[in-house]
């Protein structure tokens, strides 16, 4: 396989190629690591480019300046070098660029993070990652791949191996053999027999996987084409025990059918659809995000569009010969394309989704008119707050919208036939 170099010609391949260059100009080997060079040979446009070298973290730190790197990974020998300014004086918009100095193999008391460094040469530092196709070197100076584990050979087989014994790699980090399953879903690979067979035997060891970092590798997940495959894949190995429990009782072909109907693909549309096949009562569904959303730390942001698409899409649904009071509030949720692409997943039938995209089109003043009044002016008509003000209120908009109440003053009218 060679090396796509049409690739460099982003920004972040650009900051990344001056630090390998001004590394090398200081006498350091210093190559593109991991996924961005994995990314290039399968064809796919890598998000960022990490660089790995000889260089020890002060060396780095030397090359480039204290102001212009950030420690943030010392320990392990990782340092962030910050892109430089322009000659007008601002900053390139891109983050740190990860600098890692070259690391032999050590042990991972903890199931997460070795508990020394201990810096050494690229062949070591490809033996010491986890899986072979993340354990590829490029060298922009010789346009050469390095590969000491393999990984190119896996590639182009599209097949997913750990470098040496599965069971060492999952015992070293156990939150590997949910990245397994996460390259899986994301790059349509098959799993060696070894790797597999080792996943199924340490399953059990993921529930001391903090939450939060099972929750970041399930949004990577979840937002997949193929999602329903790597989800299936957590049950057959165990792992949903301790990253989803009650995934076993899904109906695949179901959410099969859902997924290819299901007009954008995020982590929002994704969850509230699978939670709608996995669950059938919209309460059901709303109390499992609840379980997981304590446990992978999601934002409410995130549950807040889930719990409405959970809650609204089956009206949309069914919203062919609905009132338009009924369907209205529900078009100007503020989650509402989430809601409507949940509700097109769902559908077996498009009737009240082609209704509910037709009214989405209505001018903004009929699709969301202001209210005819409010409890200010119940205030200025001498009426007194209380539980009626709210019933009043929500029943003057039912009106308003079904055009059976159109002006202020029909409102007015309409609340003295109350008092």
């Amino acid at each position: 396989m060679e090396f796509p170099t049409s690739v460099l010609q982003s920004a972040p391949a650009r900051e990344a190629i001056r630090i390998v260059d001004r590394l090398r100009d200081n006498g350091f080997l210093a190559v593109l690591a991991g996924g961005c060079v994995r990314d290039a040979l399968l064809g796919r446009t890598p998000k960022d480019f990490d660089v790995a070298t000889e260089a020890t973290p002060d060396s780095v730190q030397r090359v480039f300046g204290k102001r212009h790197t950030i420690a943030f990974g010392a320990s392990f020998g990782v340092i962030g070098v910050i892109p430089p300014r322009s000659k007008d004086g601002s900053r390139e918009s891109l983050p740190p660029t990860e600098v890692a100095t070259f690391r032999a193999d050590g042990t991972y008391s903890d199931g997460r993070r070795p508990d020394h460094v201990t810096y050494g040469t690229a062949e070591a530092d490809a033996a010491r990652r986890d899986f072979t196709i993340n354990g590829l070197f490029y060298d922009p100076a010789e346009d050469a791949i390095l590969d000491y584990v393999d990984g190119i050979a896996d590639l182009q087989s599209m097949h997913l191996r750990t470098i040496g014994e599965a069971d060492r790699r999952f015992d070293e980090d156990k939150l590997r053999m949910l990245r397994a399953v996460r390259f899986v879903t994301t790059l349509g690979l098959s799993v060696e027999s070894a790797t597999l067979a080792a996943i199924h035997q340490h399953a059990d060891s993921l529930r001391v996987v903090s939450g939060e970092r099972i929750g970041a590798e399930m949004r990577r997940v979840m937002c997949q084409g193929d999602a329903g495959r790597g989800l299936q894949l957590l049950v057959d190995t165990g792992l949903s025990r301790h990253v989803w429990p009650g995934l076993d009782a899904m109906n695949w072909a179901k959410l099969r059918s859902c997924w290819q109907r299901l007009p954008e693909i995020t982590f929002e549309t994704a969850m509230a659809t699978t939670l709608s096949v996995l669950s059938s009562e919209a309460a059901e569904a709303q109390a499992s995000l609840k379980s997981l959303a304590r446990r992978w730390k999601l934002s409410t942001v995130e549950q807040r569009a889930i719990i409405a698409a959970i809650e609204w899409a089956p009206r949309v649904v069914q919203c062919v010969d609905e009132p338009w009071s009924n369907l209205q509030p529900i078009l100007v949720n503020r989650d509402v394309d989430v809601i409507v692409a949940v509700a097109q997943a769902i559908a077996e039938d498009g009737a009240g989704i082609s209704r509910a995209q037709r009214e989405l089109q209505r001018e903004p003043a009929t699709l969301n008119p202001p209210p005819l009044l409010s409890g200010d002016d119940l205030i200025e008509m001498g009426l007194t707050p209380g539980q009626n003000f709210r019933t009043w209120l929500a029943e003057i908009r039912r009106l308003q919208l079904d055009d059976r109440l159109c002006t202020r003053e029909d409102a007015v009218a309409w609340v003295r036939q109350q008092t």
